[in-house]
C-alpha cells in the first residue's frame, strides 16, 4: 500500500496573485480608511494648490492640474506609500521669477527639465546623502515644518469677519471630539462637512474656497510647452530647473524619512527620487507647475487619517479633479475656516513637543540643541525647508568635527638610556585634529631617535599625512631620525600614497 507524500509543489498562480494583492483589496476597513483619507486630502489640497498658483503667478487651474497629475503619478512610481505629492510653495517660490520674466511656456519647460534632473540624480544615488542628516536636524525639520504650517494659516485669520474665529474654534473642537464618538469617519472630514453645511444653511458670510480662484471645469490635456526648442531656451530654464529639482528632492526625501518613522515601515528613497522626476515630467506635459512631496497633506493622510497605502495617494489626486470638475460649486462654498482648523490641528500634531520639554533639554547635549535651533530658525526665516536642512547639517558636522578633534592625544615615553623617545598618538587624525599635532612634539630637546606609534590612531585625510610630514621635516633639520609604526592597513595605504607629495618631500 502506498501513501502519497505531502505536496511540495509551488503555490498556484492564483495563490501567488492573492499574496501580491494590496491590503485594501481584501480588507474593507483598510479600503474605507484609504478612501476617506484621500477625500480629506483632496479637500485640503484645493485651497493650497490655488494659493501656490498665486505665488507662482499662474492661473489657479495650473496648480490644481499639477496636484492632480503629481498625486496620481507618484502613487504608482513613488517609493514611499501613502505620501502625498502635489504643487508646493517651495517649488512655486523657485519658479515664480522664471514665469514672471519669460512666461508660462518657459515655466512648463523648466518643470519637465527638473524632472529629468531628478531622475538623473536619483539614479546617481543622491538619496544616500540622507544618511548624513542627523537626528537633531530631523527634529528641527519637523518642528519648523509645524511652525510653517501654522504661519501659513495666519493670513486666513487676519482682517476677516468675526464669525471666522468661532468657526475655527468649532472645527478644532469637532476634530478633538469626533474620534471619541466614531472612528469610521476621519475627524477632519467630519469637521469640514459640518462647518460647510452650517455656514451654507445659516447664510454666514465668511471667506470660502471659491474666493481663492476659479476651479477648472475640465480635465487637463497633454501637450508640449510653447517655447522655442533652442540652446538659448535651455540655458534660460536650466538654473531654475536644477534649483527646483534639488529643493523638490530635499523636501520629498525628508518627508519620506518622516513617514518611515511614523509608520515604522521602510521605503525606497532611490525609487522615490526617480519617481518624483517622472511625476514632474508627466505634470509638465499636462501643463502643470510641478511640485514635490507635501508635508502638511502627508501628515493629514498618514498621521491624522491613518492611511498607509498607495490608494489614498491616488484617490487624493483623483478626488481633487472630481471635486473641481463635478462638484465645483459645492467645493467653492466650503469655508476657509474649516480648512484652517484642519491645518492648525495638523501643525499641533506634527510638532515634536517632547523635543522642547525641559526634561529633554536638560539631558540633551548643547550641540544637539544648537543644531535643532539653527535648523528651525533658518527654515522659519527663509520659508525654505531645504535651506534649513542644509545649514543644520553643516552646523552638525562642524560641531562634530570640533568635538572629535579633542579626542586626538599625544603622550611620550623616553627610554631609560635616553637614546629614544616614543610618542603614542591616540584618536582620529583628520583636518581638525591634525592641525594641533605638529605642536605636541619637543623637537629641540628630543634625542636622536624618535618613534611615532600610531597603533591607537587612524589617519583619515591628506591633512593628517601633511602634518606627519611636517613633523618629520622639523626633526630632519636637527638630524633626528623619525620612525612611524603601528599604522593600520587603510592608514598605511593613505600615508604611503601621499607622504612626501604634499610638502615637497623631506
Amino acid at each position: 500500500m502506498f501513501t502519497s507524500a505531502p505536496s511540495t509543489s509551488a503555490p498556484s498562480p492564483a495563490a501567488r496573485l492573492r499574496g501580491l494583492r494590496p491590503d485594501w483589496l481584501s480588507d474593507p476597513k483598510v479600503w474605507r480608511t484609504e478612501v476617506l483619507a484621500g477625500l480629506v486630502v483632496a479637500l485640503a489640497l484645493i485651497p493650497e494648490a490655488i494659493s501656490f498658483s498665486i505665488i507662482a503667478g499662474v492661473d489657479p487651474a495650473i496648480g490644481l492640474f499639477a496636484s492632480f497629475t503629481m498625486a496620481v503619478t507618484i502613487s504608482v512610481v513613488g517609493g514611499r506609500r501613502a505620501m502625498i505629492s502635489a504643487a508646493t510653495g517651495a517649488v512655486a517660490l523657485v519658479i515664480a521669477p522664471l514665469n514672471r520674466e519669460h512666461g508660462l511656456g518657459h515655466l512648463i519647460a523648466a518643470v519637465i527639465l527638473a524632472g529629468v534632473f531628478q531622475i538623473v540624480l536619483g539614479a546617481l544615488g543622491v538619496a544616500k546623502l540622507m544618511r548624513f542628516v542627523p537626528r537633531s536636524v530631523m527634529v528641527g525639520f519637523v518642528n519648523s515644518l509645524a511652525i510653517l504650517i501654522f504661519m501659513a494659516q495666519v493670513p486666513e485669520m487676519h482682517d476677516v469677519p468675526w464669525p471666522v474665529y468661532p468657526l475655527i474654534a468649532a472645527g478644532l473642537a469637532l476634530m478633538v471630539l469626533t474620534p471619541k464618538v466614531t472612528k469610521v469617519i476621519p475627524a477632519p472630514l467630519a469637521s469640514i462637512v459640518v462647518l460647510t453645511a452650517f455656514t451654507v444653511a445659516a447664510g454666514i458670510a465668511v471667506p470660502t474656497v471659491g474666493d481663492k480662484g476659479d476651479l477648472p471645469s475640465s480635465l487637463p490635456v497633454p501637450g508640449l510647452p510653447d517655447v522655442p526648442f533652442t540652446l538659448d531656451t535651455l540655458t534660460t530654464i536650466a538654473p531654475y530647473a536644477l534649483a527646483m529639482a534639488l529643493v523638490g528632492l530635499m523636501e520629498s526625501l525628508m518627508t519620506a524619512k518622516l513617514v518611515d518613522d511614523i509608520t515604522d515601515t521602510p521605503s525606497s528613497k532611490t525609487r522615490e527620487s526617480i519617481g518624483q522626476g517622472i511625476a514632474n515630467i508627466v505634470t509638465g506635459f499636462f501643463g502643470g507647475m510641478g511640485g514635490c512631496a507635501m508635508i502638511g497633506q502627508t501628515m493629514i493622510n498618514v498621521k491624522v487619517s491613518g492611511a498607509r497605502t498607495r490608494l489614498s495617494t491616488f484617490l487624493a489626486g483623483a478626488f481633487l479633479m472630481v471635486l473641481c470638475v463635478v462638484f465645483g460649486p459645492v467645493v467653492s462654498d466650503m469655508p476657509m475656516a474649516a480648512l484652517v482648523a484642519v491645518m492648525v490641528m495638523v501643525s499641533f500634531a506634527t510638532f515634536d513637543w517632547h523635543s522642547i520639554a525641559p526634561k529633554t533639554l536638560k539631558r540633551m547635549p548643547t550641540g544637539e540643541i544648537a543644531v535643532m535651533a539653527v535648523t528651525v530658525v533658518c527654515v522659519v526665516a527663509t520659508g525654505n525647508l531645504a535651506i534649513g536642512v542644509v545649514v543644520g547639517s553643516v552646523t552638525a558636522m562642524v560641531i562634530f568635527a570640533k568635538r572629535v578633534a579633542h579626542l586626538a592625544d599625544v603622550t611620550s615615553v623616553t627610554d631609560p638610556d635616553g637614546a629614544t623617545v616614543v610618542y603614542y598618538v591616540t584618536g582620529e587624525l583628520f583636518f581638525a585634529s591634525s592641525n594641533d599635532l605638529v605642536t605636541q612634539f619637543h623637537y629641540a630637546t628630543d634625542p636622536d631617535r624618535v618613534v611615532i606609534d600610531l597603533t591607537a590612531a587612524h589617519i583619515w585625510d591628506a591633512s593628517s599625512v601633511a602634518a606627519l610630514d611636517a613633523i618629520e621635516t622639523k626633526y630632519a633639520r636637527r638630524g633626528t631620525t623619525v620612525e612611524i609604526i603601528g599604522l593600520n592597513d587603510p592608514s598605511a595605504d593613505l600615508h604611503g600614497r601621499l607622504t612626501g607629495e604634499l610638502t615637497g618631500g623631506h
